[in-house]
């Protein structure tokens, strides 16, 4: 029996669901959508309300399916309204639609709120988001939908392991990810699809874990027939990263090739493994944690 076989045996037993992973804070995750333009134009599908931080009450009433112009305004926020422009004296503002509506800005429809902030004369819009909804717009935004849903459900727990292990990497910003494949792609709700959806929704709240740490599970479109040791290109071997034939021979390297091989993983999924065998083959020595219930799921 080969090494890979005896691997991928074992890790049919090695799913363990019964320890809670308590988040450092049970709030959404938030995801730069926006960063750096001089102004933008946002919108709601549903009616909306405009908030101060940290106030109940809101400050203006955004009607539904109606652009909005933005724009940074010396330190403050300005909004185009009837053709004219109005300073909120606010350097940061909340778009929160109504009854589960969703937001819009890029030509994207989005899941969640919008944080809008002046950033040194310069705006950012951030996508406030349940991690969950969030991982949503991920999966079909890094993987073609139409791949097997093994593959598509390996895909959503390593997004999620990624993106709680780089809570709060881009701070300095306003938020925690950005929407590119920088960290990872994102296209909110514009991007979902009945496939991905049912792949979030049977992997929900399940990470990938080591030493009962969550795992930056890293991933790549294809590693050209071999995955690297993380050492290789960053400052230091990480344990549960560790270099495996990748299973996507013939298809030409696309990324780093550390961690998960996309094009590898639907190949595997193909041949019958599921989605914690796939990532045990991937990731070294890991096991597999449910999220405590506090977090936004």
């Amino acid at each position: 029996m080969s090494t890979f076989l005896k691997k991928v045996i074992f890790a049919a037993f090695l799913l363990v669901l019964a320890v809670n992973i308590s988040p450092q804070r049970a709030e959404a995750i938030k995801i730069g959508i926006v960063d750096g333009a001089s102004e933008a134009v946002i919108g709601t599908s549903k009616p909306a309300s405009l908030y101060r931080p940290g106030m109940e009450k809101p400050i203006y009433q955004i009607e539904a399916m109606k652009p909005y112009r933005v724009k940074a305004m010396g330190d403050s926020i300005g909004i185009q309204i009837g053709g004219k422009y109005f300073n909120l004296g606010l350097s940061k503002i909340i778009v929160t639609p109504t009854s589960k509506g969703f937001i819009s800005t890029k030509k994207r429809w989005y899941r969640g709120e919008f944080i809008v902030i002046n950033n040194n004369g310069l705006l950012t819009i951030v996508n406030n988001i349940p991690l969950e909804e969030y991982i949503l717009g991920v999966v079909p935004s890094e993987m073609p939908s139409k791949w097997n849903i093994e593959a598509l459900k390996a895909q959503a727990i390593a997004a999620r392991s990624y993106a709680i292990a780089n809570r709060g990497k881009r701070a300095s910003r306003g938020y925690d990810l950005k929407d590119t494949p920088e960290d990872q792609a994102y296209g909110g709700a514009s991007s979902e699809t009945a496939a991905t959806n049912r792949a979030v929704a049977e992997t929900k709240g399940i990470v990938v874990t080591y030493n009962k740490k969550i795992i930056p599970a890293y991933y790549s479109a294809s590693a050209g027939g071999h995955t690297i040791n993380s050492g290789e290109i960053w400052n230091k071997d990480l344990p549960f990263l560790r270099s495996v034939p990748s299973f996507d021979d013939g298809i030409s390297k696309n990324g780093h090739g550390i961690g998960m091989s996309q094009h590898g993983a639907n190949n595997l999924a193909a041949k019958g493994y599921n989605a914690y065998q796939i990532l045990s083959y991937y990731y070294n020595n890991v096991k597999f944690g449910r999220l405590d219930p506090s977090w936004a799921l």
